[in-house]
């Protein structure tokens, strides 16, 4: 039996692939094996508890503090020896990590095609998003399907000479994942219960989401932030819902320029069906992630992405992303915008989404399974 090798290592991998596997799981025939390098140990298990997806491998790599270099190192021999003893006829990787790029490139060491799910983003500065731009573009050369979400990623790949029989626009996976957790959350609201107190708090209030947690943003970007998240909270009818990424770069920041404020629910970081939640309950989405510029317009709600480029831009053609930056005063002035004007509210909410209509997991393991001669 032919075998696949499915290879993730962080939260939004792990979101992003797990409706792969299943997809996978259900074609007659096929061997599909699952391995975790655990870049991020405790995002990364909360995914897996809501998927129901126990690895067969875990590498369990996560160090506090680790440096990129001693990581991509790290993950370059363990999974080379995962691939040596599983031996398999094709190896999956996501998105744009350092277990994404190291995967691959073990794979093309032992001469393993490679499929690249969310292939095809591209910002055009190396530097933003760091260091994934970069890693994306290390797999593309090495792999030899091309999952692109959208025909934007798809026409990136073919400027790169990427041959057009290796390419497959699929849509994103990420919406594949939300629609069936908000379907669990919808059958079994136990689910997302801890967010009930912060509901009844924040009744009548215009609730804005935030995440931030890019590299790039560290130091006078995340004060930035951290002085618009105030200031934004100022306001009597608004509240900031912001689950705070454990990297202590936000942390400290947050502690020591937010601090604590009524309009302000700092919480930890959210499993999957409490982060579905929040998106449904938020006005508005304020980030510096790449993949919920892809979630939030699939629920309609408006994003303000605080970052200078996207490897995203489909969201911005599509009306519903803006690019705003770290200027503290610009997200303040975005923000306010959105809430005192109706029609520039609408017309973000209102926009298509650009990412997929749910369906991309069936349609990536369809040509993995003509891959593999089934």
């Amino acid at each position: 039996m032919p075998k696949v090798l499915v290879i993730f290592g962080t939260r939004p991998e792990a979101i992003k692939l797990f409706p792969v596997v299943r997809a996978l799981g259900a074609i007659p025939g096929l061997t599909v094996r699952t391995c975790v390098t655990a870049q991020h140990r405790g995002l990364l298990d909360q995914v897996l508890a809501i998927a129901d997806l126990v690895p067969d491998i875990d590498l369990d790599l996560m160090e506090p503090g680790q440096t990129l270099d001693r990581l991509t190192a790290r993950l370059l021999v363990g999974l080379g020896d995962v691939m040596d003893a599983e031996q398999p006829d094709l190896v999956i990787v996501q998105g744009d990590t350092a277990t994404a790029m190291t995967g691959a490139l073990a794979a093309y060491y032992r001469k393993v095609p490679v499929a690249h799910v969310e292939a095809g983003l591209r910002s055009g500065d190396i530097y933003q998003p760091w260091p994934e731009e970069v890693n994306r573009r290390i797999v593309a050369p090495i792999a030899a399907l091309h999952f692109a979400p959208t025909e934007t990623a798809a026409e990136a790949l073919r400027r790169e000479t990427i041959a057009e029989d290796r390419i497959h626009v699929t849509g994103n996976t990420v919406i594949d994942a939300l629609h069936w957790t908000a379907d669990r959350v919808a059958a079994d609201p136990a689910l997302a219960v801890g967010l009930d107190v912060i509901a009844a708090r924040f009744a009548g209030k215009r609730i804005i989401l935030v995440t931030t947690h890019r590299r790039e943003n560290f130091g006078d970007g995340m004060a930035a932030i951290a002085r618009a998240i105030g200031r934004i909270a100022g306001r009597d009818d608004v509240a900031v819902l912001f689950p705070v990424h454990p990297n202590p770069n936000v942390v400290s920041v947050m502690d020591d320029i937010l601090g604590d404020r009524a309009n302000v629910a700092r919480i930890e970081p959210l499993d999957y069906p409490h982060f579905v939640r929040a998106l449904g309950m938020a006005d508005i989405v304020l980030t510096d992630s790449g993949g919920v510029q892809e979630e939030a317009p699939a629920l309609g709600k408006p994003v303000l992405v605080m970052r200078e480029t996207t490897e995203r831009p489909e969201g911005v053609a599509a009306g519903t992303a803006r690019l705003i930056g770290t200027d503290e005063d610009r997200i303040v002035s975005e923000i306010f915008t959105l809430l005192d004007d109706t029609s520039r509210y609408s017309a973000m909410a209102r926009a298509h989404n650009p990412f997929g209509d749910g369906h991309a997991a069936a349609k990536i393991a369809k040509v993995v399974a003509h891959a593999v001669g089934l």
